[in-house]
């Protein structure tokens, strides 16, 4: 219950925060972060800017190269959605261990266990807050997707 009552108090206060930060006038710059391959056709940015933070569309297991889902599992799967997310966090100039909050999105619970096994080598130390839940489908036939906010 306490892990719950922290995760919803995250996510309601670093909003506030992030706009407690922008200053006397009220106003939040916005920067959207784009990719080489970034479809234009997309109704949203694989990451937003605002102030000091950084929020992170959900990465699934695509291949940057094939543009395909890669093949071999959830582990391989969670593999390559966090090398995904970290291209992402990088390419906007801030770094994984800024990482303060992500969410799991999995096809199946029963995931859970492997996908934290990868998890760790990519948050070894003080790893963000974290929520993982099942869902019934992800884009692609994904097995994962996971989406982050960082901070500077």
């Amino acid at each position: 219950m306490k892990k719950k009552l922290v995760v919803i108090l995250l996510i309601t206060l670093l909003p506030g925060i992030a706009y407690c930060q922008a200053g006397k006038t009220g106003k939040l710059p916005k920067h959207v972060i784009t990719l080489e391959n970034t479809p234009a056709k997309r109704p949203y940015s694989p990451a937003v800017e605002a102030g000091n933070m950084l929020f992170v569309s959900g990465q699934i297991a695509v291949d940057q190269a094939t543009g395909k889902l890669v093949e071999g599992g959830i582990e391989a799967q969670t593999r390559q959605v966090l090398k995904n997310l970290k291209n992402v966090i990088e390419k906007a100039g801030y770094s994984m261990e800024n990482t303060v909050k992500c969410t799991v999105l999995l096809q199946d619970i029963s995931f859970y266990a492997p996908m934290n096994q990868i998890y760790m080598e990519f948050f070894p130390v003080d790893p963000p807050a974290r929520m993982a839940f099942a869902v019934k489908d992800l884009p692609m036939g994904a097995l994962i997707e996971i989406d982050a906010v960082v901070v500077k």
